[in-house]
């Protein structure tokens, strides 16, 4: 059996079955499958995810039984099987099924021939395959042309309305690419060029923030010696400009609220020159360590990490920061590109209640600002709701705030993740 195909399957058996992150899953079986391959198992897998209802719609075609009667091993076949037939030019179509054949023997025993049957079937009639017209159900178009579930599809029609909604699915699918931020603490962005260009890399500088760079060419980047000598971190370009847009000083108290795992409490510290002092909290003790490990590796002294629920107020902080940062957990809605699974999550009260805890977690977070200072609001979707809604609201209770800067970063404009900030002031008196 081919080690690429199996890993790639233990990959996405991971993802539906376990609910596990897309990255998390991906590099922990390539690190224990060894394929031969890991740049053809990521494409099999990020297909797949990207194209996941499209793939189950024409697969629907040739089961009798219907899809949601099929076992979620076999169904994770045939996926791989199709997105092989339909979208890997470079795999001939024997290879396609016969690999997935010899998958289905191991995971799928007494499965082998329906799987062999669909497939075959496939390749005989793809081109018979119809999708719903645009003009009569641009809903149902989009979401099984872009592979994405229909409320999050009617979401966006509602809030942005269907030329843009199109442009943000588009720009959700294929490879987002690499972007470093730059350790200022220990070289700069010349003198790394220089050296990843030593090293068989190449990169350019980012698009919308002064400390990014762009791999665009090379492979392995994290294995080099110049990320173990922490020159450099990973972060999307959206995410290091919400620090730029916060503008820690030196010398600043400053707080992270949900901080892990860490981007951009490590590039606070940066930017302060690893002088003055970062509380960075979270409610998961082993996702601080990751920070703590970090921080470490970057050569930052000046964070203090805490286990902490952020909707609660911590009265020790109360009028004492320069800046504060509510990073607060979201839908993810403006990640899709880098994590496809987002996609098919169903509808749930977790969506609904999200604005909710956004809210809590803001209220109590703008307890900590000291006269004059900033509290600043982000999140990582392009969601209104979360977004401009929760921000409204807060200002509406809260009149001693008001906004200085507020940014929607859209990945199919800026070429970031989806991303909001929006920075606020505290006056030195009541409006």
């Amino acid at each position: 059996m081919d080690a690429n195909r199996k890993t790639a399957y233990l990959t996405l058996m991971d993802i539906e079955l376990k609910k596990s992150y897309s990255n998390i899953a991906l590099n922990h079986h390539i690190i224990c499958g060894k394929p031969n391959s890991p740049s053809f198992v990521r494409e099999l897998v990020y297909g797949v995810l990207e194209n996941k209802l499209l793939l189950d719609y024409m697969l629907g075609h040739f089961v009798a039984s219907g899809i949601t009667k099929v076992k979620p091993s076999d169904l994770t076949v045939l996926r791989m099987g199709v997105y092989q037939l339909g979208y890997m030019d470079s795999v001939p179509e024997y290879a396609a099924v016969n690999e997935s054949v010899l998958l289905a023997k191991k995971y799928c025993r007494g499965r082998e021939g329906f799987i062999n049957g669909v497939l075959r079937a496939y390749i005989r009639e793809r081109n018979s395959i119809k999708l719903p017209e645009q003009s009569e159900d641009p809903i149902h178009y989009l979401s099984l042309t872009y592979s994405c579930e229909a409320w999050i599809v009617e979401l966006w029609l509602d809030q942005y309305g269907f030329e843009m909604t199109e442009a943000i699915l588009r720009s959700s699918q294929g490879n987002p690419g690499l972007t470093v931020r730059i350790n200022t603490l220990k070289t700069t962005k010349e003198k790394l060029m220089e050296q990843l260009h030593d090293e068989e890399f190449e990169a350019d500088p980012g698009k919308v923030c002064d400390r990014a760079l762009c791999i665009v060419k090379g492979s392995g980047v994290l294995e080099n010696k110049l990320y173990t000598k922490g020159l450099f971190s990973v972060q999307d370009e959206s995410s290091m400009k919400a620090v730029e847009i916060l503008d820690p000083q030196p010398g600043d108290f400053v707080i992270d609220l949900c901080a892990a795992p860490g981007g951009k409490t490590l590039a606070i510290s940066e930017r302060m020159n690893n002088q003055g002092k970062v509380i960075a909290t979270d409610i998961y003790i082993r996702k601080l360590d990751i920070i703590n490990k970090e921080a470490e590796r970057l050569g930052v002294s000046i964070i203090e990490t805490l286990a902490w629920d952020a909707t609660k107020i911590h009265a020790d902080w109360i009028g004492k920061a320069d800046k504060v940062l509510a990073d607060v957990p979201c839908s993810g809605l403006g990640v899709i590109r880098k994590k496809p699974e987002i996609k098919h999550k169903k509808r749930s009260n977790e969506m609904d209640l999200l604005p909710i805890k956004q809210m809590d977690i803001l209220a109590a977070a703008s307890n900590y600002v000291k006269t004059g200072g900033i509290l600043q609001y982000s999140t990582c979707t392009i969601n209104k709701q979360e977004n401009q809604k929760v921000v409204k609201e807060f200002l509406r209770k809260n009149k001693a705030f008001s906004i200085l800067e507020e940014r929607q970063f859209m990945p199919h404009i800026e070429g970031t993740d989806g991303f909001y900030v929006c920075k606020m002031v505290k006056s030195d008196s009541l409006i």
